[in-house]
């Protein structure tokens, strides 16, 4: 099978979706499928190369200015003369049978709707990011995108949906007048192997944190993973485990969480790396007695998720039922809080650092569960299985 696979965002650049696209294209690969990738220019990276038997093609483009939106970090975006063109040379060329896209409101994917449709090649699009802020005018503004750009341009290559979790279904079916039949549940992936890896850098000696107990919390700081929460939940957890620190790992877009750890008296319990090779990824994991990231109600991401493979108690603000087909209970294979809930989040971190067996059997259990349904091989599968399945149904010399 001939599988393009699409997304704005694709290594060297950094981030869930991008890491994603790659483990997916690379397994593919292996498993005897052709792969062409098309992704944006980013930094130095070349226009075209060969990577592990695929070919990346990125495309000139612009980067997004920094304006304080929820979705506001180093996206690009290709929307430059002479894209359409390239984007149609490259999938003829090719000749597609099927093309997964990485991202609907990301051009690229607009750009491949277009050709899809044109050339009759079926589209199953991943969304791994919801058009939404706790802000009322940045919400308004959202809404009026998905409302009047994004689900127009959808209606363009009618895609199949990857549904991760509950939250993107329901977000679909209201946004973008999808309905079950058009769901695919797949979650996202994650590689146990290498969440679990020895360390290779001593991150606690390194930063002169020691033995205490250490929170560490893994991704970007944009507005809607803010760490407010984790600030907020701070003199609480100081009050009974006074030695704890909080390690935020990743590129900080947004610094409201510090300005108010000052006003809380907690500054002294932060440190940042800020953005950091991902290969040391694993180091920082190894090093944390509790990951906490996912504490704004938006899901369980990739950054929690390899924690949890990496067998690190892990607390997350979703519901039991996130997870279309994976029962998570809490306080036995999960540890889930109410959104933004200081009480809730003072109360399991408290009770995870003051018992190191507990802490133990629960990050167990939560490795299990992602060993049971979140491998990169059970997700690549998935994924195989919609694309035969979509090939299959596509008239006969369609494209």
């Amino acid at each position: 099978m001939r599988i393009a696979v699409v997304n704005n965002f694709f290594p060297p650049r950094v981030g869930g979706s991008a890491h994603l696209a790659s483990a997916l294209a690379e397994r593919f690969v292996r498993l005897g499928h052709e792969v062409v990738v098309l992704t944006a220019a980013y930094h130095d990276a070349p226009a075209e190369e060969d990577v592990r038997g695929y070919r990346v093609h990125r495309l000139p483009a612009f980067g997004m200015p920094q304006l304080g939106l929820s979705i506001d970090f180093d996206i690009t975006f290709t929307a430059r003369p002479g894209n359409l063109r390239r984007v149609f040379r490259i999938l003829d060329e090719f000749e597609p049978d099927v093309i997964h896209q990485h991202g609907q409101f990301l051009d690229l994917s607009w750009l491949t709707g277009w050709y899809a449709r044109r050339r009759g090649v079926p589209v199953l699009l991943s969304v791994h990011t919801r058009l939404e802020s706790r802000n009322r005018f940045y919400s308004l503004l959202f809404r009026a995108l998905d409302r009047f750009l994004v689900r127009p341009v959808l209606r363009l290559s009618n895609p199949r949906f990857v549904i991760m979790d509950e939250l993107a279904a329901t977000y679909c079916a209201a946004r973008y007048g999808a309905d079950e039949d058009r769901f695919e549940h797949i979650p996202v992936a994650v590689d146990p192997d290498w969440c679990s890896q020895p360390p290779t850098r001593d991150v606690r000696a390194e930063l002169g944190i020691g033995t205490g107990p250490l929170v560490v919390s893994l991704g970007h700081v944009i507005p809607l993973r803010d760490r407010t929460a984790l600030v907020d939940a701070m003199p609480g957890v100081l009050a009974e485990h006074p030695d704890t620190k909080v390690l935020v790992v990743g590129h900080q877009y947004y610094d409201a969480y510090l300005r108010r750890a000052e006003r809380l008296g907690v500054a002294h319990a932060f440190l940042s790396t800020g953005a950091v090779p991902r290969a040391d990824v694993p180091s920082y994991l190894a090093a944390a007695d509790v990951v906490a990231h996912d504490l704004q109600g938006i899901g369980c991401g990739t950054a929690s998720l390899e924690a949890m493979a990496a067998g690190r108690a892990t607390v997350c603000a979703v519901r039991e039922t996130n997870f279309p087909g994976v029962e998570l209970r809490n306080w036995d294979n999960a540890v889930l809080v109410r959104p933004d809930h200081t009480d809730d989040l003072v109360s399991a971190v408290n009770r995870l650092l003051a018992d190191p067996e507990e802490r133990r059997r629960i990050a167990s259990r939560q490795r299990a569960v992602v060993l049971d349904g979140f491998t990169l091989e059970k997700v690549t599968r998935k994924h195989l299985d919609v694309f035969e399945l979509m090939s299959a149904s596509t008239p006969a010399g369609k494209h």
